[in-house]
């Protein structure tokens, strides 16, 4: 199984997202072709209500615990709550770290 379908599955059984996107952006940095390193993850979950930012991406990592010993070297997390998620679904671009 993929990295992508192992933080997919985690997210899902742990937050039960309402909306999720895991997107492998390993090929914006140095690391050979066909890597899974460097994930940004998009999701909203009604789990995330009450939590500051901390807590959520707290919620994220204890999730995705195996993958960061086993690998995963970078996530970048835009955590929302539902509500949320209704007013601002706009998530910036990655920069570009290949020189």
């Amino acid at each position: 199984m993929s990295v992508e379908q192992l933080i997919t599955e985690k997210l899902t059984a742990a937050l039960s997202p309402s909306h999720l996107e895991v997107i492998n952006e390993s090929n914006n940095h140095h690391v050979p072709p066909n890597s899974e390193t460097h994930f940004k993850v998009i999701i909203t979950s009604a789990a995330f209500e009450g939590k500051r930012l901390l807590g959520r991406h707290r919620s994220v990592n204890e999730a995705l615990a195996d993958e960061f010993a086993n690998g995963l070297h970078a996530l970048s997390m835009h955590t929302f709550t539902p509500e949320e998620w209704l007013v601002e679904s706009n998530v910036p671009d990655s920069p570009k770290c290949k020189g």
